[in-house]
């Protein structure tokens, strides 16, 4: 990394990014990343990081292991050697991971930049499971690897269980235990061996092995399983034979893969370094910034990535719209530098494929080369002092400088006579601009501030600081140069009062004249910025009661549909029933003509005149259910308690009594599926102490008794039942109407198959309480429901 770089910190950066990594492979790809130049490759690279936070907002993150590059494992085994158990797992891992990233790419459905590497990955379950089945870490194989190595190690078992039971046997015998030292059976150089005491080593006929530290006891091999052993070391022999021949097969499988998986395993690392950069801009809550090559630069909101997020101060900068060059001014520790280097590092992270971490809006363009002179590079061993460091990095800037560069200066001019310093800045700045760089430049000089103000070309900015508080607010805010507020600085610091006040009749009246400008300008912002606080503040109020207000009138109209809708079914069955009481009344006319010569003609015919008038008034009361009830001076028998039946006199509704009144005298009630808040004084008791049976009042505690469902409901839903469950409710609904005075019925059976609705049909067609029936209309529910008249 170039050492332009390097100054601006990109390569902490990189360091961040490495966190994220999860292999050698992935970091050793970070650490040679380099800031490109072509503005389509910056793109191309910007589009795959951004995809992959895409992906792993709408996916999650794919899985990545610490997989190892099994590159040269793999061109060992093409070139016929055998692998250790280690190089073999390690090769299982990475296509265990291959596979994992095949099978999570699969959930994707959309086309994406980073599709084409998911799609270049060839997963081999047959060679991962054969290695992992195989090989059970890097010191064991598994018993299942073949048949015939399961065969040699049931034989060693076998043969090793025979010989401890004739040693077994030796160590219990009463002769032979007292010439052992220990009544073990152990092993040395692979061979079961007995412990016995050196001077009984006659005494037990075999092989000596070992010997202890000592010398005092021998490990001897009796004579009596001395063949067992070597039969056993003969099988260890085939053991190890089948377990080569094991591992060179796995080895030769491998080296036939062996160009596939080590282009998987680069495809791999790649992917893990473009979700690597998706993890660390979800981090840093980056997003996408637009992207061009025509040296201009607007951030918003922008934020160093290696400040503290709990403590960076965002700011706003812009650069090569209206002005090349930006001298930045202000006190020192105001944030100047950071600004400097801010502009900078989110530039050279673009320039890398990273997102960065600004608001949406903000635009980065792409230059070919960024130059940097930031912070004292005072040398003792070369003998240059702050001013010749500094000059010496200018110099280089001058010479590399183009039209495509961003170059950023901290302090120009600093390190020497004010004046000539202040001279030499001016002329620096005027040189790269003539090439047609971009220039940021922080100073401390009145006369870059003057500059600024009478140069085309050329913006002042500055770093806000608190007069209140004498303390840094690190916003940077464009158009207005900064006061350096050395002296309000030195007062905080601890100089005392005298010393600062003497400091102030040194400054000439010109430079006290631009500090005053400069205040009242400073005084204007913060005016203007309280002003538009409150204005924005204001507007976001505007804006959510009008977005409320917008909310409750699309309810209304979605409570208005409803409404007519309910009119509309409402007047509907009015319809239906003045057209039936029409069709009684004209029944009742024929009846009465047909009588009319009887003697009792004149009281039926005022008996049918009665009856009219009432229905004709209960049609009204129907047609106008809101109806204003005349306070009648009614007091409720009782204070009213949960579970009570009331009347909302002002609706002529019935309810059910939901709660206990409250301090205002209000309550609620609940009217079908509705609960609503009603006041006492709208509320009618209804007592249940007497039942209505055919006009007539029946005390409670009377012996007659009625079967019959006085709480008949106008609607019956049959909807899910079978047809036999569904004709005995219909009966029993039917009875139920009949008994109640009850004209018409709906039954509700829903449109399905249409086999629950021809059962009812048929069923209707044939009962005796049924005078016709009909499909409903538009308003009724149409084909989904009966609508039944009675006689």
């Amino acid at each position: 990394m170039n050492k332009y770089y390097q100054t601006l910190e990109l390569h902490k950066v990189i360091e961040m990014l490495e966190k994220q990594a999860s292999n050698e492979r992935t970091k050793a790809l970070m650490r040679e990343i380099e800031p490109l130049t072509d503005v389509e490759d910056v793109r191309a690279e910007i589009r795959k990081t951004s995809c992959a936070l895409d992906l792993s907002v709408k996916y999650g993150t794919p899985s990545f292991t610490s997989f190892k590059d099994v590159t040269g494992s793999l061109k060992r085994a093409s070139s016929g050697a055998r692998l250790s158990f280690g190089e073999l797992l390690d090769i299982a891992k990475m296509l265990n991971q291959i596979r994992s990233l095949c099978d999570w790419f699969r959930q994707v459905k959309d086309e994406t930049p980073l599709g084409y590497l998911f799609q270049s990955l060839s997963p081999n379950k047959y060679l991962e499971e054969k290695i992992y089945s195989a090989i059970i870490s890097e010191n064991e194989m598994a018993d299942a690897a073949s048949s015939e190595l399961a065969s040699i190690r049931r034989k060693i078992i076998q043969a090793g269980v025979r010989i401890r039971e004739t040693l077994d046997k030796m160590v219990r015998s009463q002769t032979t235990q007292k010439y052992l030292q220990d009544a073990i059976v152990t092993m040395r150089d692979g061979r079961y061996v007995l412990p016995v005491k050196s001077e009984h080593k006659n005494n037990v006929q075999g092989l000596v092995h070992d010997t202890s530290a000592t010398g005092s006891t021998l490990f001897i091999e009796p004579i009596s399983v001395v063949e067992a052993n070597n039969d056993i070391r003969v099988l260890k022999g085939r053991e190890q034979e089948e377990i080569d021949r094991i591992v060179s097969e796995l080895s030769a499988k491998c080296a036939q893969f062996a160009d596939s998986i080590i282009a998987d395993f680069e495809t791999c690392a790649e992917l893990n370094l473009y979700f690597a950069k998706a993890n660390l801009a979800a981090k840093m809550n980056a997003c996408e910034p637009e992207i061009a090559d025509d040296g201009k630069v607007i951030l918003h909101k922008a934020r160093h990535p290696l400040i503290e997020k709990d403590k960076v101060v965002p700011i706003d900068l812009s650069i090569g719209y209206d002005y090349q060059a930006l001298i930045v001014t202000g006190p020192n520790t105001g944030g100047k530098t950071v600004a400097l280097k801010t502009l900078g590092l989110l530039s050279a992270m673009v320039m890398c494929g990273l997102l960065i971490p600004v608001s949406d809006g903000s635009r980065i363009s792409v230059f070919s080369k960024i130059l940097a002179d930031i912070g004292d590079q005072q040398s003792i061993e070369q003998n240059l002092s702050t001013f010749s460091s500094h000059i010496n990095k200018v110099v280089e800037i001058i010479k590399v400088a183009d039209s495509n560069s961003l170059i950023l200066l901290d302090e120009l001019g600093s390190g020497t006579d004010p004046v000539e310093g202040a001279a030499l800045a001016i002329s620096i700045i005027e040189d790269l601009k003539s090439n047609g760089s971009k220039l940021m430049v922080t100073t401390h000089y009145q006369e870059l501030k003057m500059y600024a103000i009478e140069t085309d070309g050329v913006e002042n900015a500055s770093c806000e600081f608190d007069t209140a508080t004498l303390k840094p607010t690190y916003r940077l805010i464009i158009g207005i140069p900064g006061k350096s507020n050395a002296f309000e600085m030195s007062t905080r610091l601890g100089i005392p009062d005298r010393i600062i006040s003497y400091a102030k009749t040194l400054v000439n009246d010109d430079e006290k004249h631009f500090e005053e400008i400069i205040d009242k300008l400073e005084k204007s912002r913060t005016e203007l910025r309280q002003q538009l606080d409150e204005a924005s503040t204001l507007k976001r109020q505007a804006e959510e009661r009008l977005s409320e207000l917008d909310s409750k009138l699309k309810a209304f109209e979605r409570e208005k549909d409803g409404e007519l809708e309910r009119a509309r079914v409402q007047a509907m069955r009015i319809v239906e029933s003045v057209r039936m009481q029409s069709d009684k009344l004209l029944e009742e006319l024929d009846a009465i003509r047909k009588q009319k010569e009887h003697e009792n003609f004149s009281q039926l015919s005022a008996e049918a005149r009665s009856k009219s008038k009432s229905t004709i008034n209960k049609l009204y009361k129907e047609a106008n259910p809101v109806v204003t009830k005349e306070n009648d001076d009614y007091k409720l028998p009782r204070p009213l308690k949960r579970g009570d039946n009331v009347l909302i006199i002002d609706i002529d509704k019935k309810g059910i009594v939901a709660s206990e009144p409250d301090g205002n005298g209000n309550i609620f009630v609940q009217v079908g599926i509705m609960k609503t808040k009603v006041n006492v004084g709208r509320l009618r008791l209804i007592e249940t102490s007497q039942i209505t049976l055919n006009k007539k009042a029946v005390p409670t505690g009377s012996k007659i008794k009625s079967k019959i469902n006085r709480s008949v409901q106008l609607e019956l839903d049959i909807r899910g039942e079978t047809a036999l469950e569904a004709l005995g409710e219909v009966d029993v609904f039917i009875d139920n109407a009949v008994m109640s005075n009850i004209a018409m019925i709906t039954i509700i059976h829903g449109k399905g198959t249409g086999a629950l609705r021809k059962a009812v049909h048929e069923h209707l067609k044939s009962h005796p309480s049924v005078k016709s029936f009909r499909l409903g209309i538009f308003g009724e529910g149409e084909d989904g429901v009966t609508i039944v008249e009675l006689k």
